[in-house]
């Protein structure tokens, strides 16, 4: 483990994660039904008409209990059976994530940050919660519709991905394998109705998950995408610490960041960073760009 991910891991044990469902946060109700600008092919656009399955033949809650109803995890945190925390190593390229985690206080949009990836033409992968779409349907259409972003599964309800209940900065975790699946699927469902395609990767609420959770999400057909670099503190760091800490950032990592704090540092901070990353030879990716 080097310097970096162990300062990442210490910061995270100060709940700096925490900022990702924000204040007064409901996670136990589920949701509701210019020449510089790079085009970014591959993305998906919404099509409603269009059908795909939302789970892989044969993976439907009944056989994920059956399969690991009765398993006992030994690991939880940040790391579980096929979690990717970066990109292939040997290039320069950094995967801006950034979560929309819905609910009370979790619903807004930073539009300034936004904007500023457009008019930069960064690409960047949006990982969404099911209630942050039913809270902002039409900007969620239009994002899902710029192929210079990609979107993800941020789950249905915002938990931590657990099979036993526990909870991660006071954020109860999902309580059975059963649970599990309801929290990726109800929303991948979502999503691959809206898009016309499943997502491919899942970060669940806190990315918090032990490892019967993390086997869950691979069943289902996703990813589950953790980060190497924690920018912006879950939406908690000022503009200057956001900015200190994403230019600093490694190639290949996977820098994760919020897109549903508009009254935070994030825009800021990353428009400060991306500059500087781009001076020093860096470029960005999709996530679906960068893990082949």
């Amino acid at each position: 483990m080097g310097p970096g991910r162990r300062a990442v891991l210490a910061a995270m044990a100060g709940g700096v994660l925490t900022g990702c469902a924000g204040p007064g946060s409901d996670t136990s109700r589920p949701g509701a039904s210019p020449a510089s600008r790079r085009t970014v092919a591959g993305a998906p656009a919404p099509a409603a008409s269009r059908k795909a399955p939302a789970t892989p033949p044969g993976v439907t809650r009944a056989a994920v209990v059956a399969r690991f109803g009765r398993d006992v995890p030994r690991t939880w945190g940040f790391d579980g059976p096929g979690v990717v925390h970066a990109l292939p190593t040997g290039k320069r390229e950094i995967a801006l994530t950034f979560d929309a985690c819905g609910g009370p206080g979790g619903s807004g949009y930073d539009q300034a940050l936004i904007e500023f990836l457009r008019r930069r033409g960064i690409p960047a992968t949006l990982f969404i919660n099911s209630r942050w779409i039913d809270a902002n349907p039409a900007l969620f259409q239009r994002l899902a519709a710029e192929p210079l972003f990609e979107i993800a599964n941020h789950g249905t309800r915002h938990r931590p991905l657990s099979v036993t209940g526990r909870s991660a900065y006071g954020i109860p975790g999902t309580r059975s394998a059963g649970e599990v699946y309801d929290e990726i699927a109800g929303n991948r469902a979502k999503l691959t109705r809206l898009l016309g395609a499943p997502p491919r990767y899942f970060r669940s609420g806190t990315a918090f998950c032990d490892d019967i959770a993390a086997r869950i999400v691979t069943d289902l057909g996703e990813r589950f995408v953790s980060f190497s670099v924690n920018g912006d503190g879950g939406a908690t760091f000022t503009h200057a610490q956001v900015a200190a800490t994403v230019a600093s950032a490694p190639g290949g990592s996977v820098v994760l960041c919020h897109m549903n704090h508009p009254e935070g540092g994030t825009a800021r901070g990353i428009a400060a960073a991306v500059p500087r990353l781009l001076a020093t030879g860096h470029r960005f990716v999709r996530l679906s760009d960068g893990l082949r």
